[in-house]
Parts: C-alpha cells; sequence; structure tokens
C-alpha cells in the first residue's frame, strides 16, 4: 500500500492504518528504537507509542513524506525514554556515544535564546548536509541520527570502522566551522 493510501486511511480514522503502518515499517522503526534505547523490549513500547501519536497526530496532519514523519516521531519517543531510563547519565549505549562526539560541536543548553535559535540551527545543519557529498551524508546521519553503530556504517559501506571514524571527525569539523561562518555557533 503506498504512503498516500495509509495516510488517506488515517483520515477517515479507520483501524487499518495502523496495520497497514505496521506491515510496511515496524522494522525500520525497529532500528531507530533499537539504535537509542538498545533494549528489545524498550524498543517495541517504543514503537507502540509511535502508532498512537501518529494516530493522534493524522489528523490533523497530512505529511508529504510519511516515513520521514514516522522515524521522527519514534526516534523523539526513543530519546525521551533514553532520557528517563538513564536520568541523562552517560551509559555507553550507541546514543551516549553519538551525544559525546557531537557534544563539542552543537550547543546544548537549554534557555529561551537558544529555543529561538534552534530554528537557525536547523537551517545551518540541513544546508551543511546539502553541501556534502551522497556518501558523507548518507554517513552523517545514520551516525547522527539514526544512532548507528560506526561497525554497522563500515560493514554498509565496506570501508574500515577507522575510516568511518576519520570521516565522521573530518565532518563535525566541518560542520563546527560551518556553524560558525552562519553565526549559530561561536568559539
Amino acid at each position: 500500500m503506498s504512503d498516500e493510501e495509509i495516510i488517506e486511511l488515517f483520515h477517515k480514522r479507520s483501524e487499518k492504518a495502523i496495520q497497514e503502518t505496521k506491515l510496511k515499517y515496524q522494522g525500520y522503526c525497529f532500528r531507530i528504537a533499537q539504535n537509542i534505547v538498545s533494549n528489545e523490549q524498550d524498543a517495541h513500547e517504543c514503537i507502540n507509542d509511535t502508532y498512537l501519536r501518529i494516530w493522534n497526530s493524522i489528523p490533523p496532519h497530512r505529511p508529504s513524506c510519511l516515513r520521514a514523519f514516522i522515524s521522527r516521531i519514534v526516534r523523539n519517543i526513543a530519546i525521551d525514554r533514553y532520557r528517563k531510563m538513564t536520568a541523562l547519565k552517560r551509559s555507553g549505549t550507541e546514543l551516549s556515544l553519538v551525544f559525546d562526539e557531537l557534544e563539542e560541536t552543537i550547543p546544548s543548553s537549554e534557555t529561551p535564546e537558544t529555543k529561538y535559535e534552534e530554528g537557525f540551527m536547523k537551517k545551518a545543519i540541513s544546508e551543511f548536509l546539502h553541501s556534502l557529498s551522497k556518501e558523507h551524508r548518507i554517513i552523517f546521519v545514520r551516525r547522527y541520527y539514526y544512532s548507528d553503530s560506526i561497525k554497522v556504517i563500515a560493514e554498509s559501506f565496506n570501508v574500515s570502522e577507522s575510516k568511518v571514524k576519520f570521516i565522521l571527525y573530518r565532518l563535525r569539523k566541518k560542520l563546527k566551522k560551518h556553524l560558525m561562518r552562519e553565526g549559530v555557533l561561536y568559539e
């Protein structure tokens, strides 16, 4: 079933929408949640919460890309669950490693000013991603959006883990320079 047909089922409030979403996206959602929470049971709970949130969001929303809409929801739910489970302590999970890698590049303090600047940050990061080669963009997104491990990324590109680490290191440095140039980040 196409994404547009699934969205239409949500708008009609048909329970078949959830079934079709599960058929098409359950594995995808599980991978995202599992990479973040590192626990199968928690990942499944995140997925169930995701279906409820989608049900409550469509309508009124009509996402132009259902896959991206779902990934954002499951990722946010998984991150919230991760934060609750760890009470913001670093626990050695893949997500904590991702946070550590990006910590010196992207500021993380929560103030009204940073919330306002968040929009500028998103725009600058989007511009940065569009400036990268397809391979580098995929590596960056798989690591810092999907929280894929270095090993998994290396295997999928058939390169060594050290090469992936080096690419990510260079991309973080490049991102930091870009954010500084855009006036979003200060030394």
